[in-house]
């Protein structure tokens, strides 16, 4: 799913106004419609009281839209107009007289804090204050009207976007953005919507279609893409009948070091997992038996040393090397790195200390093959492209970094972000389970698997942090957020496969 900018979508309005020969009052219907049959699905009736409160631009004239037909639904409403400005788009002045005209509670006009309404958790907000065009903070007032609503600690309905929030750059102050429990978005989720510092406030999120131009839609260029099970099933490549193990590659896995066996226990049963052809693994000899106990399928070859890599002595005929997982940093270490980059071409898979590594080390960066993978968590990020003072600025560093080095910049969060130059790519499987040891080396696994199997390195970071969070998603279900482990993310990865291509269940609707 492409996501667009605020420019992008408004283009999007504009043509679709002229291609379907609608007024702008007549789109805002259909998107105000759209969301009152929502919220009219979800709560049939009930009567509490719903308070929508609407700006004067275009985001307030969809909230008298949704407030109008509650109305007409017999449901208790009362909107306020959050009077910010004198100037009103004309789309809110047309439904703010229809709403006049359906009512003689007309909306209350609120100017300052003196006329801020009473609220409490039993009410039913609506946030309809300001869209995605708002670029600036909120005046002082504004600003404590926001904080009075999320202080009341009601259930909040954000329409397209919580207002504060800002879509195409870093929102300035966060305590002044509405902190929603639902987001209702138009035709296309927002970047900020899947970003560290900005997630939080848009709750649960359904995205719907409001009937943007579909011509527009398929052929803007985005350099954002949301990855969902439709992206990921055009990226799985097929086996074919008559394939063997040499088709799917051999991966080498390079890590471990006294007391961290098991990471490098876990990149490997992820990398045959994941449907490579053969997996070696390259350890100190402390994990010998460790790893040929753990996995029988897997060749192994040790270090000289018993507890660290000094000397990687290996085969070179193999098509992907994972390196770093549980390596440490010690002076050796790092020196044999520097020579294994120096005579690897193809592309690798680096993860952990060997990140740790090339932070230490700047001017191995100028070794890495191109196209090469590399897999940071928020710390390991930050020793590498250095502070950033917001999500926007950390997605910038990263464009720069990958586009000087060459490389793919797999930065792990909740919404893992695949960077490539100028193209990122936001994955949407995954849940706070997987915010325990070991996920990370899984993940370093099953990327080198996929590239051996001949997926583009880019297409193997994207479609392989898709199938990690699906296979998450999978184990969570049996063991709940707590108990899940890394080993079980290996145990559900067959089921992550499986599911790409099963249908989903039909939902079961209200009554």
């Amino acid at each position: 799913m492409k996501l667009f900018t605020a420019k992008q979508l408004h283009e999007a309005d504009q043509l679709t106004i002229k291609n379907q020969s609608l007024t702008s009052t007549e789109l805002m219907e259909r998107a105000g419609t759209l969301v009152f049959n929502q919220i009219h699905q979800r709560i049939q009736g009930a009567q509490m009281e719903i308070k929508i409160f609407c700006g004067i631009g275009n985001n307030g004239g969809d909230g008298l839209v949704i407030a109008r037909h509650l109305l007409e639904h017999g449901y208790n409403v009362k909107a306020f107009v959050v009077n910010y400005s004198d100037k009103r788009s004309k789309d809110f002045l047309i439904n703010y007289d229809r709403y006049k005209e359906l009512t003689n509670k007309w909306p209350e006009l609120l100017k300052s804090e003196d006329d801020f309404p009473v609220l409490t958790h039993n009410d039913f907000i609506v946030d309809a204050i300001f869209g995605i065009g708002l670029n600036r903070p909120l005046v002082p007032w504004v600003a404590n009207l926001v904080k009075h609503i999320n202080a009341s600690r009601a259930f909040t309905l954000a329409i397209d976007v919580p207002s504060g929030l800002f879509v195409d750059e870093a929102t300035k102050s966060l305590d002044e953005v509405i902190k929603a429990n639902f987001t209702i978005a138009f035709q296309s989720a927002k970047l900020p919507f899947f970003l560290a510092d900005t997630g939080a406030f848009v709750g649960d999120l359904d995205v719907i279609d409001i009937g943007l131009d579909r011509q527009y839609l398929m052929e803007t260029p985005s350099q954002m893409q949301l990855i969902n099970k439709a992206e990921a099933q055009q990226l799985y490549k097929p086996r074919h009948k008559f394939s063997h193990k040499g088709t799917f590659g051999h991966v080498l896995i390079i890590g471990g070091s006294y007391g961290k066996i098991g990471a490098t226990v876990l990149a490997t049963k992820a990398c045959l997992k994941s449907g490579v052809g053969m997996v070696s693994a390259f350890i100190p000899r402390c994990g010998y038996q460790v790893l040929q106990t753990s996995v029988p399928e897997a060749m192994v070859f040790t270090d000289a040393s018993d507890y660290e890599l000094t000397d990687i002595d290996c085969p070179t005929d193999m098509t992907v090397i994972g390196f770093g997982i549980g390596a440490g940093t010690s002076d050796n270490t790092i020196q044999e790195f520097e020579r294994l980059l120096e005579k690897t071409e193809r592309p690798m898979v680096i993860d952990a200390d060997g990140i740790n590594m090339l932070s230490k080390k700047n001017e191995l960066l100028q070794h890495i093959p191109k196209k090469s993978i590399l897999t940071p968590h928020p710390k390991e990020l930050k020793r590498l492209i250095g502070e950033w003072n917001d999500d926007f600025e950390m997605l910038a560093k990263a464009k720069s970094f990958s586009k000087k080095h060459d490389v793919i910049l797999v930065c792990k969060n909740a919404h893992t972000i695949s960077v490539y130059h100028d193209d990122i790519y936001i994955n949407n499987t995954g849940n706070q389970g997987m915010a325990t040891a070991g996920s990370g080396d899984t993940l370093t696994g099953m990327l080198s698997g996929l590239i051996a199997q001949d997926y583009d390195p880019v297409v193997a970071a994207v479609f392989g942090v898709y199938l990690h969070g699906a296979a998450g998603d999978i184990a969570v279900n049996r063991t709940g957020f707590q108990s899940l482990t890394a080993s079980d993310l290996i145990d559900t990865l067959g089921m992550a496969y499986i599911d790409l291509f099963q249908q989903e269940a039909p939902q079961q609707q209200d009554a």
